[in-house]
């Protein structure tokens, strides 16, 4: 059975109401090796959801509000209960960027959007530049009705600056890839307050998608998750 587009449809006005949006999917090639589905069978598509810019940021914020107590990594836990919710609804199983062990959401994400990595490894999105997330995806046991992802202008071959090489005061991003223990350090150090507060400075320098962008208190929050603030 193919998963029909008016289905995908729906799944897209079911999620609306959160911030989140569609973001590609696809199917399996026959002798993939491919997740599990709802039932424990191999899946056989997959359809992935996420955002574009901070959309989801008021929906998620009323629910944190409205719990009784705090929770760990809650923007998870969020998510998880809003695309759980939307895989019950239409027959799927969920599965989250956090699984253990991790799934290869990037990968699927590449082929699914037709995006590639920008230098700081986020993928660059012709549209969002940077200022875009995947939440989740929904794997069906049966194929759906969308096509193959399309090739895309990949912003960053363009850019002759590389503006989002040259912000950070410890040079965290180089060829030689992230420097994770230098960027944690000043982010919790005492000359880390506008990486706090206001997001990784490389990030924010990209020109693309700007009109994306995180606001500062929604950068301020990633970071905090990061550092462990």
């Amino acid at each position: 059975m193919i998963v029909a587009r008016s289905m995908i449809e729906d799944m897209a006005a079911a999620l609306s109401p959160y911030g989140l949006i569609l973001r590609g999917g696809f199917n399996f090639a026959g002798g993939e090796e491919t997740p599990f589905g709802l039932s424990g069978a191999p899946a056989k598509s997959i359809v992935l959801v996420g955002q574009a810019g901070a959309a989801p940021w008021p929906h998620f914020l009323r629910w944190k509000e409205s719990q009784s107590q705090p929770i760990d990594n809650p923007l998870d836990t969020w998510s998880r209960e809003v695309i759980g919710a939307v895989a019950e609804k239409f027959g799927a199983r969920a599965v989250s960027p956090s699984d253990r062990p991790y799934l290869p959401f990037q990968q699927w994400a590449m082929r699914a959007e037709g995006l590639k990595p920008s230098p700081l490894g986020i993928l660059m999105h012709p549209q969002y530049g940077l200022w875009h997330a995947y939440r989740g995806a929904l794997l069906f046991e049966d194929e759906i009705a969308l096509g193959e992802a399309r090739d895309v202008i990949h912003l960053c071959d363009a850019c002759v600056d590389k503006s989002c090489l040259k912000s950070c005061p410890v040079d965290a991003y180089s060829a030689d890839g992230f420097a994770h223990g230098a960027c944690l350090a000043h982010v919790r150090g005492q000359n880390g307050a506008p990486c706090r507060t206001g997001g990784c400075l490389d990030r924010n320098a990209c020109p693309y998608g700007t009109a994306y962008r995180y606001p500062a208190e929604v950068q301020a929050f990633h970071m905090a998750a990061f550092a462990r603030l």
